[in-house]
């Protein structure tokens, strides 16, 4: 999602006459789009102002501005750590910054900009797809109701609000014209999407009319919340021809005794419970999930709990965490905190666990046809192509000609645990051979 809100700004900024350069000593403004969700992001953004810093002395005219999550949370108070800073805003205010730019260059002053609105303007706000991008980012909602206990979105995004339908029609309609051949659909709760408006159009409706747009050959969505994964959004992937066989559903513990003091509204047996109806309506659904291990007042019998989902679920990938305190949640007046040394020993024994369910996973596919949309030529073999199957795969295979934006069938040969290898298939027979 931060990827696409750093699209949005460049795209609001090229309106105002800047250019995007690789070199950002080079550059006449910077803008930092920061994360706040785990503490090892905002420490990287430390890092990187002190980078800023030094290019601000060497270039006095520079104008350095901070957005995102981070600059909401902290707001004016960055100054006083950076006071090098010629800007700060929140995360709805983006549609701002022409503005808050010019008052910079005309007065020289600092400018802050962090209030909450009602109406998210940003969330109108589209980014032209690169020359050759064969898939693009679409903004569905922002903000967030369900408060868990560890999680900081509700306060640093505000609460849920969900685009105009047809507003995203639109946008979705522009792309295709654009030759994009992929959407995907963000928001911090997509399943929620429509809950808001009382238009009575829910996440279902949307997928189904985007899945009408000519041009759009594959629908991806994320983030999902376990809890409103209703059996209608679930059948979209048998009614919905376009909707692609993956879906990213954050568990984050096997416990319920943790899951119910992280306020996540469902239990590990209503999570199992879903994940067997996907793969009832869906076979060959590839799920992937979120997981923090360490989380305050965690036993090793929560944490073997943890592993016997992993077990029954098999993800095909997780991000996985140390759990973080981070500031203005409920969970940081927990005072049972667990060890670090423990937090990393559960971390490398469950990443360990799913690096062997994602090998499982992807050694499945040798000998499978699947069509793999090419998304250009790959980073490490210039002589080869590289692309996703539907189900999120990474494919790497050999191929004459030009085949960017083109679905290929592709027979799966060998597999690793990032991606898959792959040889040009003539026909689109059986899925495995």
């Amino acid at each position: 999602m931060n990827v696409h809100d750093s699209e949005q700004i460049a795209a609001l900024l090229k309106g105002s006459g800047y250019e995007m350069t690789d070199d950002f000593r080079k550059a006449d403004l910077v803008i930092i789009n920061t994360c706040s969700i785990r503490e090892k992001a905002a420490q990287k953004v430390y890092s990187q102002l002190g980078r800023f810093r030094e290019l601000k002395r060497r270039k006095p005219g520079l104008i350095i501005g901070m957005g995102g999550c981070l600059a909401q949370q902290w707001g004016s108070k960055i100054f006083e750590r950076a006071s090098f800073l010629d800007l700060v805003f929140g995360t709805h205010n983006i549609f701002q910054l022409p503005d808050l730019i010019r008052t910079i260059e005309m007065t020289g002053a600092q400018v802050e900009q962090t209030r909450f609105r009602e109406s998210i303007k940003s969330l109108g706000i589209v980014a032209p797809p690169q020359n050759g991008a064969v898939s693009a980012y679409v903004t569905i909602m922002q903000g967030c109701n369900n408060f868990c206990s560890f999680c900081v979105v509700p306060y640093l995004r505000g609460p849920e609000v969900s685009r105009p339908l047809r507003d995203i029609i639109d946008e979705v309609k522009a792309l295709a014209d654009h030759g994009i051949r992929e959407v995907t659909l963000l928001g911090q709760n997509v399943n929620s999407y429509g809950k808001t408006m009382g238009e009575g159009a829910d996440f279902a409706t949307l997928l189904k009319e985007v899945g009408k747009i000519e041009g759009i050959e594959r629908i991806r969505f994320t983030t999902s919340h376990p809890k409103d994964l209703s059996f209608d959004l679930m059948k979209c992937y048998t009614e919905v021809d376009k909707l692609c066989e993956h879906i990213h559903l954050p568990v984050q513990s096997g416990s319920d005794s943790i899951l119910k003091r992280m306020n996540r509204g469902y239990t590990k047996a209503e999570y199992l419970d879903k994940v067997e109806s996907l793969r009832e309506i869906c076979p060959h659904i590839s799920i992937t999930s979120d997981m923090i291990v360490g989380f305050p007042g965690e036993t090793e019998k929560d944490f073997q709990e943890t592993i016997d989902l992993m077990e029954k679920v098999k993800f095909d990938s997780l991000f996985s965490f140390k759990y973080s305190e981070r500031e203005g949640t409920a969970a940081v007046k927990f005072d049972d905190r667990i060890d670090e040394c423990i937090k990393r020993e559960r971390l490398q024994m469950l990443q360990s666990l799913q690096d062997k369910h994602t090998l499982e996973r992807n050694r499945a596919l040798k000998g499978c046809i699947e069509d793999v949309l090419v998304e250009g030529v790959s980073k490490k073999l210039p002589d080869e192509w590289t692309g996703r199957t539907r189900s999120n795969k990474i494919v790497n295979f050999k191929g004459g000609g030009e085949l960017i934006r083109k679905t290929v069938p592709v027979l799966i040969t060998a597999a690793y645990l990032h991606s898959v290898r792959g040889e040009l298939h003539q026909r689109r027979g059986d899925r495995c051979l």
